[in-house]
């Protein structure tokens, strides 16, 4: 579980196709601090698993993606040199300060609008549509592992808006319009959605 509070970016540094998976390496700083093998690491809002760890004044997080966790997310797009979000997982008693992110993306979407406007950016993205149900205005979402909140709802998406900080400390500053961008839709809305369709069967 994760809160959708990026730590830090981190840095591709390799990326190694093999039949059965593709392994990815990451250079990390405050994302490696205390990681051991078998923990999960949200990468760019992706849950992977650690295994591989070099030490040194930068970490070097290797993971091993399958093939569907590759083809379905805007992971398969990253080069050596591209950052990603990075986000441990949550601890009993940390903060919560974002939402409950699980780090199963539901799909991609598709930046239309990417425009800076005043100090902050306006971010327009155009989504499926089994994951629009779940974009309510006011509501949460998960952006490449970020959690953001939907400032308004279009015809065929929605629109975000990006203060300086989330520009600055996060993988967003490199993306531009008709990038993907991993999309987590609010779990609340999942289970909600779930409860009222029993309900509605069993005639309640």
């Amino acid at each position: 579980m994760f809160t959708g509070i990026v730590e830090e970016t981190g840095k591709v540094l390799a990326i190694e196709p093999s039949p059965r998976s593709i392994r990815l390496e990451v250079a990390a700083g405050v994302a490696a601090r205390s990681v051991r093998l078998g923990d999960s690491i949200a990468v760019n809002g992706c849950c992977l698993t650690v295994t591989a760890i070099r030490r040194g004044r930068t970490a070097r997080l290797a993971f091993d993606l399958l093939r569907e966790t590759w083809d379905r997310t805007n992971l398969s797009a990253v080069t050596p040199g591209s950052l990603v979000n990075l986000e441990r997982s949550l601890a009993v008693g940390d903060r919560l300060g974002g939402h409950f992110v699980t780090g199963h993306v539901d799909g991609t979407g598709t930046i239309t609008r990417w425009q800076r406007q005043g100090r902050d950016h306006v971010l327009e993205i155009a989504a499926p549509a089994d994951i629009r149900r779940y974009v309510v205005f006011k509501g949460s979402i998960a952006i490449d592992g970020i959690s953001l909140t939907v400032a308004g709802v279009t015809r065929g998406g929605f629109r975000i808006w990006i203060i300086p900080h989330t520009w600055e400390v996060t993988a967003l500053q490199e993306r531009k319009v008709g990038d993907r961008v991993n999309l987590e839709a609010d779990l609340l809305g999942k289970y909600v959605e779930r409860f009222v369709g029993k309900a509605r069967k069993s005639g309640h």
